[in-house]
């Protein structure tokens, strides 16, 4: 499976939970999350998306721990199994 499968996964479910899951880009930001997760109980999240088996690079890391810092829940998702446990944890954070 590749990796614009797993994301177009997650952001199927994300709309079905009634959230958005939004393109993120952030110009001068390079290594951000790939998607931004918005969700109906006012929450928060973002997904970095990869291939099966695959890590973040060093700099998305460094993005990941930096928003990390600030209080918000980053998930890195390399397989589609893991999307359902991301939707109901991003829908419990608060």
């Amino acid at each position: 499976m590749k990796e614009k499968q797993i994301e177009q996964k997650l952001v199927k479910s994300i709309k079905q939970a009634g959230g958005l899951a939004l393109k993120f880009v952030s110009p001068g930001n390079a290594g951000v999350p790939d998607r931004l997760l918005l969700m109906p109980n006012g929450t928060a999240a973002f997904a970095e998306l990869k291939a099966p088996g695959m890590k973040p690079r060093a700099l998305q890391q460094i993005q990941i721990n930096r928003i990390r810092k600030l209080g918000f829940k980053v998930f890195v998702i390399d397989d589609p199994e893991q999307i359902p446990v991301v939707v109901s944890e991003v829908m419990q954070y608060e």
